[in-house]
């Protein structure tokens, strides 16, 4: 959702496809993405299970930690040819491992990435909610892959690859038919790498209120970044941009303009 509500504040059109309870929280979610202009036809309502909660531990503000709440609405996502439809008309197709945790929203996922479009894989690896055999299903759907560093140390772990970074990476990109892997680095940036070449984002040092939704913000840069067809350099200067904006403001979704994403790329200094 909150790649959604940054895609949305971006310019992007964008179809949002989750699953809420027929609850106040749902209610309450709703209204959040109304007040945001995001689009809410593809957003089912679940008779049953509850809207999803996510507890969130900020005492490390650069380091939070989650609870995502079991059962919930989203592990409940069933197929219909409405989300198909809309899934075939897209630039991209954003999906992570999480919606993969429980049968029914799998069969789903799986069905619309079996799909010709532009694939993203944010792999979001969160214990216990991932195995190997699961993350070989996903990548082999995806054209590019977003992790950070600990998920990549998992992914070289899975498939024994030791020492040498760019070659664990060009090993990865070969084994899944990857475009481009994106590996970010918190406060130090983030890496590229594409056909070979890596190319590096040393970040902007900004002061943190906190860092929830600073990856879906990177990541929302990344994609419509790309998407503009930018080249390796632009596409991570404004996704790091956006995501050090967004870890100056409280919560995963703040509001910010144009000129704020612009003077953290000519006033922020870059992090050593």
């Amino acid at each position: 959702m909150n790649l959604a509500l940054h895609l949305q504040h971006l310019k992007a059109q964008v179809a949002f496809v989750s699953k809420i309870g027929d609850d106040q929280e749902g209610e309450e979610l709703l209204t959040l993405l109304h007040e945001h202009a995001l689009p809410t036809d593809k957003v089912l309502i679940d008779p049953t299970l509850p809207t999803g909660r996510v507890i969130v531990d900020d005492a490390d503000k650069e380091n939070i930690k989650y609870e995502i709440v079991k059962p919930s609405a989203w592990d409940n996502i069933t197929w219909n040819e409405n989300l198909q439809h809309e899934v075939s008309k897209a630039d991209a197709f954003i999906f992570g491992s999480l919606a993969a945790r429980e049968p029914n929203s799998r069969t789903t996922l799986l069905k619309l990435l079996d799909t010709p479009v532009l694939k993203v894989f944010d792999i979001n690896l969160r214990a216990p909610f991932y195995s190997f055999e699961l993350l070989k299903q996903l990548l082999a759907f995806a054209d590019i892959l977003k992790l950070n560093e600990e998920e990549l140390a998992k992914l070289m772990e899975f498939h024994m690859l030791e020492g040498d970074y760019i070659n664990a990476l060009d090993h990865i990109a070969k084994e899944y038919r990857l475009q481009m892997i994106c590996v970010t680095k918190g406060k130090h940036g983030a890496d590229l790498y594409k056909n070979g070449a890596l190319t590096t984002h040393v970040g902007y040092q900004v002061k943190v209120e906190d860092t929830v939704g600073s990856g879906d913000a990177f990541l929302s840069a990344f994609i419509y970044s790309y998407l503009e067809g930018n080249c390796p350099d632009k596409i991570l200067d404004d996704a790091c941009a956006l995501g050090a904006l967004v870890a100056t403001k409280k919560g995963g979704t703040p509001k910010y303009t144009a000129a704020e994403i612009e003077r953290i790329k000519r006033d922020g200094k870059r992090a050593c």
